[in-house]
């Protein structure tokens, strides 16, 4: 249940909260006269802002779906379903662009992200900017049999009259939309849980338009959250992790530079990663890395824990002797020694929990402790550098104890040294220290 809602939460946090603000703000005379104009002008802020960023992130993704989203607005707004001598017209656009633009999105997330300066990079911008004269093309009176394949109707229409987005561009919301989801539940990076909620503020540019809301509103409701997210990505591959997801180098980095006088810092390491790694193969390795890395970031509740290597996890406590780490370092223990690890196949890592699915007869348990080694700051000519060595030397006493054990490592205290002979000049204490 705690997974479940986390990953709700992803889910909703940022682009959910982002759409429902604008849903309560863009709606008809939902805003003073005196903030329509400013508000007329966040599409332009959002669309320059958006391709900014995506460029100096180097995201052809966000530019492309800026594009898009760009191109489907003003292609609403030059033929607006308004006006009655254009009325087959705008209907035609309505339902192409309805059906080109969550199938742009989806596509978008599927390829492999690339310079927009590579050969395939300027390929997909073209691909982009012929779809509008594809539309021009299709909106010829010539071509009506073929644009009238974008409103055939599928469901009988009595079923359908709640929206008036045809049935294909319906079809490509609802594909987009579940491969969305997919990804996201198979990634958990932000840019598919903005994407789903960016289809949904386009949904609503087109579905709410005969109520006569601002589709303008909602694509850029859309560019906004496609933006959001886009930094909260960045966010996350620069200061988490790539494969557990927790803090990774540059977290740590900022965070020891906050300990204060006064802390403790542990290792964590896996007794058997290395010779499931060795048997089974690297992959293997990775998979019990990724399940039991959250598991101790959820149950070690008072400290800060990152990856900064590649098998062992570090925990910064600050403020906190050894003694008062104990507690938690043991609960981390007890629930890792609790998990249930199995092995199907040659390299697909499971965990069974109760009341989920039964282990198979060629299923192969397992088992998986931790050593943990922990040591403190005690004097102020003690360095984080000694800490370590000191926190080492336990998780190396815990190894040898046969694993499955907490140590905890002696005073870390800076050793006076001797001044050079002839040199005239007292070394004072720390000064070799980091």
């Amino acid at each position: 249940m705690n997974q479940l809602w986390k990953s709700i939460l992803a889910v909703l946090f940022p682009g959910g909260i982002i759409f429902l603000i604008a849903i309560g703000f863009l709606r008809p005379q939902g805003l003073p006269m005196w903030l329509q104009q400013p508000i007329a002008a966040l599409p332009y802020i959002v669309l320059i802002f958006g391709l900014i960023f995506g460029w100096y992130f180097a995201s052809s993704r966000m530019i492309l779906s800026l594009l898009v989203l760009a191109l489907a607005d003003r292609a609403l707004v030059l033929f607006p379903s308004t006006d009655a001598d254009q009325a087959a017209l705008s209907q035609t656009i309505v339902a192409i662009t309805a059906f080109l633009v969550p199938l742009n999105l989806l596509a978008f997330s599927i390829f492999k992200e690339d310079s927009l300066t590579t050969l395939r990079g300027v390929l997909r911008v073209l691909l982009v900017l012929v779809q509008p004269f594809l539309l021009l093309w299709l909106c010829l009176p010539d071509q009506h049999d073929l644009a009238s394949a974008f409103t055939w109707e599928y469901i009988p229409s009595l079923y359908m009259e709640w929206t008036p987005i045809p049935q294909p561009a319906l079809f490509a919301f609802a594909t987009a939309l579940l491969l969305h989801f997919i990804r996201f539940a198979l990634h958990r990076d932000p840019l598919e849980g903005g994407a789903i909620w960016a289809l949904v503020a386009i949904f609503m540019a087109y579905h709410t338009s005969r109520y006569g809301w601002q589709a303008t509103n909602f694509f850029m409701t859309g560019g906004l959250i496609l933006f959001v997210t886009l930094l909260q990505s960045f966010y996350q591959r620069t200061y988490r992790d790539e494969l557990t997801g927790i803090p990774g180098r540059l977290a740590y980095e900022e965070a020891i530079g906050q300990l204060g006088k006064r802390f403790s810092v542990a290792v964590i390491s896996i007794d058997q990663l290395t010779q499931y790694a060795n048997i089974h193969g690297k992959p293997v390795g990775e998979q019990i890395l990724k399940l039991v890395a959250p598991r101790v970031h959820a149950a070690c509740s008072d400290g800060q824990i990152f990856r900064t290597t590649g098998e062992e996890l570090t925990v910064l406590f600050p403020g906190k002797s050894t003694t008062e780490t104990l507690g938690t370092l043991e609960t981390v223990r007890k629930t890792i020694e609790a998990i249930s690890l199995f092995l199907r196949g040659r390299n697909r890592v499971w965990e069974k929990q109760r009341g989920t699915q039964k282990t198979g007869s060629r299923d192969q348990a397992l088992p998986i402790t931790l050593s943990i080694g922990v040591a403190e700051k005690v004097s102020d000519s003690a360095t984080l550098t000694l800490v370590i060595k000191a926190t080492y030397r336990a998780l190396y006493e815990a190894k040898g104890a046969g694993g499955n054990v907490v140590k905890r490592g002696g005073a870390a205290i800076e050793p006076v040294r001797r001044p050079h002979a002839g040199s005239g000049r007292v070394v004072t204490s720390g000064e070799y220290g980091t």
